[in-house]
């Protein structure tokens, strides 16, 4: 199918976000990226159903230590999406985001991941160790299809089921917040990337992409980083927040497979639900700040 581009306008003027869009193609689509800073990347992946808007409370103290990159999942924010469903798969994110770190030759990369941003992520991180310096894992998970799912995510799942592409991503970010509702400008800022349903494909396929048997797609490589973190000795920060009803407790399962995370300080974010990014943002990004100046490459 043919892909498609959020009009221009529909990303004017948002709050807090003076980032100039930056394009770079990878395997047929436009991926959007910004960035600030100069030195080591530090590569921000947002999940389902935000884009690089989510960082942006976190971009700018990120960007005192290194080269702060938050890139768009196909289907999210300014990169190109498809309309059909079908076309999106494990295999395709996974592709782009790889593609991306090549084509933007991305070396010692700091990679700051929360919701498919992990599940995608970190898989890619133990495929491709000699890009990756460190490891920052929120509110994530890494199903390989042989363990049950929460209870809260399970719900979410069915919700998304039923809901399709009538998902409204600002409403649901602000019904996740732990801490209050959003600005209205700020859940229209998280709308902005969908005029209409027929811009929501991708929003609608994540929750159902989850490989919840072992032999559904994504499953093994979910797996095969497992396996490969419990031998990662490379600089890893775990963050979860307190409020996280899909991801919680999951934070203790990264912290005993990782043997590197085990030698950072053990937080836990405050007052957050599974978008802390957007509710305690400027708290993480100096948590990590720190991670990076106690961790020299």
């Amino acid at each position: 199918m043919p892909l498609i581009r959020t009009p221009d306008e529909r990303f004017a003027d948002l709050p807090g976000w003076p980032y100039a869009p930056q394009y770079v193609e990878v395997n047929g689509a436009r991926i959007h990226y910004v960035e600030t800073g100069t030195g080591d990347p530090i590569l921000c992946l947002h999940g389902e159903p935000t884009w690089s808007y989510l960082y942006r409370k976190m971009l700018p103290a990120l960007s005192t230590v290194g080269r702060a990159v938050a890139m768009d999942m196909v289907g999210f924010g300014r990169s190109d999406k498809f309309s059909e469903l079908s076309e999106y798969s494990f295999q395709m994110h996974h592709d782009m985001i790889a593609g991306f770190i090549i084509a933007l030759d991305l070396q010692n990369i700091t990679l700051v991941c929360q919701d498919w941003g992990g599940i995608l992520g970190l898989p890619i991180a133990t495929e491709m160790p000699e890009h990756f310096a460190r490891l920052v894992i929120m509110n994530t998970g890494l199903t390989g299809g042989d363990h049950p799912m929460t209870e809260g995510f399970m719900r979410w799942r069915a919700f998304a089921e039923r809901t399709g592409r009538a998902i409204e991503p600002g409403q649901l970010i602000e019904i996740s917040s732990a801490s209050g509702p959003l600005a209205p400008e700020v859940k229209a800022a998280y709308d902005a990337p969908f005029p209409d349903e027929y811009y929501k494909a991708g929003v609608a396929a994540f929750p159902l992409l989850i490989p919840l048997k072992p032999d559904a797609p994504g499953a093994a490589e979910s797996r095969a980083a497992r396996e490969k973190l419990r031998e990662w000795h490379k600089p890893a920060l775990v963050m979860f927040s307190d409020s996280d009803p899909v991801t919680g407790g999951v934070d203790h399962f990264f912290r005993q497979l990782i043997p590197s995370a085990s030698e950072q300080p053990e937080i836990t974010i405050q007052n957050a639900g599974h978008f802390l990014q957007e509710e305690q943002g400027e708290v993480i990004a100096e948590h990590i700040v720190t991670f990076i100046q106690r961790t020299p490459i």
